[in-house]
């Protein structure tokens, strides 16, 4: 979904559902991006009930994921899906061809700088300004796949070794309808298992001595995902309904409005500010879930048991929604934002960067993104706030851990300040182009914003941070950031550290 309502938008995908853009006032890419994730649900449902693989080889089940998947490209945009076969196409060639010490390095430089080169020619046919559903959507999603496989192979862990794959499993990894528009990006292995019929027997094995004591369960029925997809759905209702009745009245570009920076007051701007990057997050949240529910209603997805013995389905959960809503710091912000993106950037840079972790992994995640200047206000800036947290948290925290009343006092000082971070930071994100970012930055009084958290980090210079003691070593778990996790294997497990 996006903020303008202009149908005449040129899409480069099918105009068969022109009439219902005219019709619902949204513009026609968006409209094809929604129609094929409907009936990617309604297909998941059909590939696991009528092609499970007790009624299907996996030669057929890839198959089928792979030309629905390309269906899917073709019906959304036309021609331009080419560019997506082709990085596929060009990443499989190294993968079968590459020494297994440098596939990785290929891979990378391949896919990141086809993606950026897209990037750049986008900005051009594009208009300027405005964020589209166009193909670099999932082109950065097949990004990720293709250089977590070739990670993967080059790391070649023993007890999950993985061999070259076939062209047909690589295609479907990359290009099955499941995940091929939103994505997430999941663990080949992972994926390989779900199309051979050993996605949730492997994980419930895996489990069995940790979450509820029971064995046997290879002769049980393979759990329903049933419950997971419509709760996941009625998520998916709630955004749409909060962006239909809410967001359109909250417009981002109002916060540049010249009338509004000139005559409204600061706080009135600074509050509206706020509301209107509230107001612009279901958007997100909606293409999440739904992507989430329809790899769940394929029978995909499944984590294992929880602390209750019920199963979860949220091995690819991308998002935390309360833990979003209600974090204190910008680090908790990040680790439940986008959660699969995340766990890819410490994959492939974080834990890998010798030095300069934190800005070389801010900086890729901006180049993946795309080349409009926004992204890079907005991550370029994210480096002095997460320095700036973590000095803080450890300078001051210890102090508040005295009481009850304190503590809930420092959570809610955090949870005011993360906000006022994120409007600052996220605000060029979504406007993108570098005069309504400087407009903004100047009605917002953006200097003051930096003094404070240089301020911040100079504390780090006079204060030597005290010593974590044995209550204050291990960071608590959030009773807000259970719902995409489980007791056997948490969701959040990877990137828990990715800036601590």
């Amino acid at each position: 979904m996006g903020e303008r309502a202009d149908t005449a938008f040129n899409t480069t995908g099918s105009k068969w559902l022109l009439p219902v853009s005219e019709i619902l006032g949204f513009p026609l890419d968006q409209v094809n991006f929604l129609a094929c994730q409907l009936f990617a649900l309604a297909a998941a449902f059909w590939f696991r009930l009528y092609l499970s693989p007790s009624h299907a080889n996996p030669l057929v089940r890839h198959a089928v994921a792979t030309l629905l998947g390309i269906a899917f490209l073709i019906f959304c945009f036309g021609w331009y899906s080419a560019h997506i076969l082709t990085v596929v196409v060009a990443s499989y060639l190294i993968i079968i061809n590459a020494d297994i010490n440098n596939v990785h390095k290929y891979s990378m430089v391949t896919a990141m700088g086809y993606l950026t080169v897209c990037q750049v020619s986008r900005v051009f046919i594009f208009n300027y300004g405005i964020l589209s559903t166009d193909f670099s959507g999932p082109l950065m999603i097949v990004t990720q796949k293709i250089t977590t496989l070739a990670f993967q192979l080059h790391d070649g862990k023993a007890e999950e070794r993985i061999v070259r794959p076939s062209l047909i499993e690589y295609l479907s990894y990359n290009l099955n309808f499941l995940s091929i528009l939103v994505g997430p990006c999941t663990n080949y292995k992972d994926y390989t298992d779900f199309i051979e019929g050993q996605h949730i027997s492997r994980r419930l094995r895996q489990h069995s001595g940790t979450c509820n004591g029971q064995n046997g369960y290879d002769k049980t029925p393979d759990p329903s995902p049933l419950s997971a997809v419509c709760k996941k759905l009625l998520i998916c209702c709630g955004c749409m309904l909060f962006f239909l009745t809410v967001t359109r009245s909250l417009p981002i570009t109002y916060n540049v409005d010249p009338h509004f920076v000139s005559q409204t007051p600061f706080l009135t701007r600074l509050t509206y500010a706020f509301f209107s990057i509230q107001a612009a997050r279901p958007k997100f949240y909606f293409a999440w879930t739904l992507a989430d529910a329809v790899n769940n209603a394929a029978g995909y997805g499944f984590l294992g048991m929880d602390e209750n013995g019920k199963p979860s389905w949220d091995l690819m959960c991308n998002l935390n929604i309360l833990g979003i809503e209600t974090a204190t710091s910008f680090k908790t912000f990040i680790d439940n934002w986008n959660i699969r993106t995340g766990i890819w950037l410490k994959t492939v840079c974080y834990d890998r960067a010798p030095r300069h972790r934190l800005p070389l992994t801010f900086v890729l995640s901006a180049l993946w993104h795309g080349v409009y200047p926004g992204y890079y206000f907005t991550f370029i800036t994210a480096i002095p706030i997460t320095m700036a947290a973590r000095t803080v948290r450890k300078s001051v925290r210890h102090y508040f851990l005295a009481s009850r009343a304190l503590k809930l006092s420092y959570d809610i000082l955090t949870w005011a300040a993360t906000q006022l971070a994120i409007c600052y930071t996220v605000m060029p994100f979504l406007l993108l182009a570098v005069e309504p970012t400087l407009i903004y930055y100047r009605s917002m009084y953006f200097h003051v914003h930096i003094i404070s958290i240089l301020a911040a980090i100079a504390l780090h210079h006079k204060h030597k941070p005290r010593e974590p003691s044995a209550t204050t070593k291990t960071f608590s778990p959030s009773p807000f950031s259970s719902s995409c996790s489980a007791q056997c294997q948490p969701v959040h497990s990877n990137n828990n550290d990715k800036v601590d």
